[in-house]
């Protein structure tokens, strides 16, 4: 069989006549002038060319003599002429005939091989590409790659297409079955991961290897298996019959399964990695066997399954092994378990879904399946109170994924109950009964932005905690009064950071520089400033007093203890009291803070007053008291007592002077004075020295006694007594303040803590102390039980009477109600006041049916104009 002809072999050839030439050379013997009107561009010398068509066009020549070349110009050695444009006819005869068109052309074949015996060719390059595919799986790279390129081509132009891809099909089927199984099973056998490792590294060969054969069989592959429907692209046959010699013929000694084995291998290195087995993992051997899987297109089918399965019975497993486990330790090994589990995937291109499927497995088995542990009140309670953010952090990220997390409200609503109430209800701590709470609000706030991600549902089941303790009647039956003991704390509370300012805040509740930070990005004033360190402070006991549901108990003593910060100037800031004041009328209205509004008020008219009696005092002459004389309206102030006490003559002749002068310009109008709210400062002498002491004014009317006594004189307690008046409580206490605390400035004889009525006194002439002006702790102001008392009695009565007040409202604008709906109201109308109980509710009712505002008809009642 004779080859193809091979198209660089053949050649163009041009015929032309023996008198065409012979013409051409006789025009060279003819005069210059003839030769010149015959010149053409030397462009049209070469003759006819083999995509010439059309003849050419007669060209015009010039015929003038300037430029006609002379015999006498002309180069001798070269024999043509140098002008340019012109056609050297020196050089000998032409094939150009302008007059005989363009000439036709012949291709001829130059190889005379016999093309007809197409199948013996066949056999020939089939032979030679068989050849090279022996070659290929030997490892070898075959010779002249293009060549059988070109002859693969060749024959599929001839429609052998698939004659090649039948015999292609069936050699490297051959190989792979013949020559590659067995060497996979003998290099398998062993453990599933050697049997893996073999496949993976002949699958490795077999791929390089189908490379070269998709290079040699390329126009097969790019032409007639793109077109032909049934046909299997090379790279897909390579996939295709790989897969089905290893996982569908391949057989292990044991006769089980190669592909059952490799899916085991991998199953192996899964557990191998799981249980931290670094000497057996191997982690690119995992990687390139997923690969291969999803090459193959049997990831899904062949391993997914047999890995969830096995992950399933890991998980299950895993719970068993750390039963008995703490709630901590079991939260943070099933978050780094789940967190390994996803890093594999990712790290190994598992499938999606693969992951997918395994992380809700591993929720399902890990989270939803051991709620009782996750959830328990008594570890929720402990990580809590140990302050774990990170476990709990980890449980409330395990519990959002498995979509649970509205579980955790009912143990950490539980747990704040709980510590409340056993806060609220400890009478030894009741000092420190608001900074505990405070303390744990602080720390659960701290719990939601760390650990649960800011969420509200956390921040309200907060808030509905709180508001149940504080407001439960059960945990304020331990005081014994039947009021809220929170709203008096919080109310000694404020006192204790408006009297001391930044200096009374515990350091508990100090700001760190996180939280300050988070300040300042909310809109507060700057950290640095002491105000806006103090107005956070007392914003932070508002929270407190926000879920008080009755105030009327906070009312009466943040009242009491104002009325003793303006009168003792005891405040460590006018703006924050002013402060304090807004807050209080935006959080409770108008009506709550019109007794306090107005005690500022007669603070200012009482320092205008004082102005203008001086300005009438100042034609007398000048005495050794300053007496200053606040002024205040008694419905506004909270009630004081009246004490019994003589005053020296000088300090009642001044307070009769201003009486009169006070009478003079506000007629109609009684001073009642409170001798037991005065304060004085005394200048006494030492021995070493002089010294101004802040006292109360009974300690004033004391210590001004012994100005009449000689050196070394001393005044027994009876005298004491009788020449000041007090009952004995109050001249006890005062006593006390003088010699038995601090600052003794009187010595008690004999000496002791208690004052009795046979002791005596003098003057501690001895005493010294760094500090000029000393202030002397005023034991009489300090609030008895006995006042406490009272003013939770009062707040009882008071809380009466609006009670009493809501029903006569109600039923002169409904006129008949029931009893059910008329209860209803009442606890709506009275609640922002204090919580009032259904058997107080009948009991008013009952008193004002006896007063004949109402009456009962049936099962209602019925208003009375």
């Amino acid at each position: 069989m004779n080859p193809p002809p091979d198209p660089s072999n053949t050649s163009i050839s041009t015929s032309s006549k023996t008198a065409s030439k012979r013409k051409l050379s006789e025009q060279q013997h003819k005069s210059p002038a003839s030769k010149a009107s015959r010149q053409t561009p030397s462009s049209l010398t070469n003759g006819p060319t083999a995509h010439e068509s059309t003849p050419p066009k007669r060209l015009k020549t010039s015929h003038s003599s300037a430029n006609i070349p002379r015999p006498g110009n002309m180069s001798k050695t070269m024999g043509l002429v140098t002008r340019p444009g012109f056609v050297d006819l020196t050089r000998g005869p032409s094939n150009f005939q302008p007059h005989a068109g363009a000439k036709k052309l012949v291709i001829k074949n130059q190889r005379k091989e016999d093309r007809k015996d197409m199948d013996g060719y066949y056999d020939t390059v089939w032979k030679k590409i068989d050849n090279a595919l022996s070659a290929v799986f030997e490892g070898e790279v075959p010779p002249m790659l293009d060549r059988l390129s070109r002859q693969v081509e060749e024959l599929c132009r001839n429609h052998r297409e698939e004659q090649i891809f039948g015999h292609l099909r069936e050699r490297c089927k051959a190989h792979l079955e013949k020559e590659v199984l067995p060497n996979v099973e003998r290099e398998g056998a062993g453990t599933n991961v050697h049997a893996l490792r073999a496949v993976l590294r002949y699958w490795k060969v077999w791929t390089a290897q189908s490379t070269l054969i998709r290079s040699i069989f390329s126009y097969l592959d790019r032409s007639y298996l793109l077109v032909t429907k049934d046909a299997i692209k090379l790279e897909d046959l390579s996939i295709s019959q790989f897969r089905n010699a290893i996982f569908s013929k391949g057989k292990g000694a044991d006769g089980r399964s190669l592909g059952g084995r490799v899916v085991l291998g991998m199953a192996d290195l899964v557990e191998y990695d799981r249980n931290n087995q670094e000497t057996l993992f191997d982690a690119t051997l995992l990687r390139d066997s997923v690969a291969m899987m999803h090459i193959f297109g049997i990831y899904g089918k062949s391993f997914e399954p047999l890995f969830l399965k096995l992950s399933g019975e890991y998980f299950k497993k895993f719970v068993d092994d750390r039963s008995n486990s703490e709630i901590k330790d079991h939260i943070m090994a099933c978050d780094q378990l789940l967190g390994r589990e996803a890093l594999r995937c990712d790290t190994y291109n598992f499938d999606s879904t693969t992951k997918r499927m395994l992380l809700d497995m591993a929720h399902e088995v890990l989270v939803k399946e051991c709620t009782g542990i996750l959830l328990s009140e008594k570890g929720i309670s402990k990580l809590i109170d140990t302050n774990a953010t990170g476990s709990l952090r980890a449980l409330y990220g395990l519990l959002t994924l498995s979509k649970i997390q509205e579980k955790l409200k009912t143990p950490w609503e539980s747990h704040i109950k709980i510590v409340g109430a056993s806060i609220v209800g400890d009478t030894s701590k009741g000092d420190e009964m608001v900074v505990r709470l405070l303390e744990l609000k602080r720390a659960l706030d701290l719990i939601i932005r760390d650990s649960f991600d800011k969420d509200e549902a956390f921040t309200y089941t907060l808030r509905e905690a709180f508001s149940n303790f504080i407001n439960d009647r059960k945990t304020t039956q331990a005081w014994g009064n039947g009021n809220s003991k929170v709203g008096e704390m919080i109310a000694k509370y404020i006192d204790m950071l408006l009297r001391g300012g930044l200096k009374a805040v515990p350091r508990s509740l100090a700001f760190d520089a996180k939280d300050r930070d988070a300040a300042e990005k909310q809109g507060q004033a700057s950290t640095g400033d002491e105000d806006a360190e103090l107005d956070r402070q007392l914003e932070q006991g508002l929270e407190l007093f926000r879920f008080i549901e009755g105030k009327d108990v906070f009312e009466a003593f943040y009242k009491k203890d104002l009325a003793r910060r303006l009168l003792m100037a005891r405040s460590a800031s006018q703006d924050a009291e002013r402060n304090m004041l807004a807050k209080l009328k935006a959080e409770c209205g108008f009506s709550f803070t019109h007794n306090l509004e107005q005690m500022f008020k007669d603070q200012e008219l009482a320092r205008d007053e004082m102005i203008a009696y001086k300005q009438s005092l100042s034609n007398t002459s000048k005495t050794t008291l300053d007496l200053q004389v606040s002024v205040l309206s008694s419905a506004a102030w909270p009630t004081y007592p009246d004490v019994e006490v003589k005053l020296p003559p000088e300090v009642s002749k001044h307070i009769e002077k201003y009486d009169m002068h006070y009478k003079h310009k506000h007629s109609g109008r009684r001073l009642s004075w409170k001798h037991a709210l005065a304060h004085a400062v005394v200048r006494a002498t030492f021995n070493k020295g002089a010294k101004e002491l802040v006292v109360s004014g009974f300690q004033a009317i004391l210590l001004v006694l012994f100005n009449d006594i000689g050196d070394g004189g001393n005044l027994s307690y009876t005298d004491i007594k009788a020449a000041t008046g007090l009952i004995d409580a109050e001249l006890q206490r005062t006593l006390q303040s003088l010699a038995c605390a601090k600052f003794r400035v009187l010595t008690k004889h004999p000496k002791g803590r208690e004052v009795n009525p046979t002791d005596t006194f003098t003057i501690n002439l001895g005493f010294t102390d760094p500090k000029y002006r000393i202030k002397i702790n005023q034991i009489q102001l300090k609030e008895t039980k006995e006042e406490n008392k009272e003013t939770h009695e009062r707040v009882l009565q008071d809380r009466q009477y609006e009670t009493q007040a809501a029903i006569v409202r109600i039923m002169k604008s409904r006129k008949t109600m029931t009893h059910a709906s008329l209860v209803a109201e009442v606890i709506e109308q009275t609640r922002k006041r204090g919580t009032v109980e259904l058997s107080e509710i009948k009991a008013n009712i009952e008193k004002l049916i006896e007063k004949e505002y109402i009456e009962r008809e049936g099962s209602s009642y019925v208003y009375l104009a």
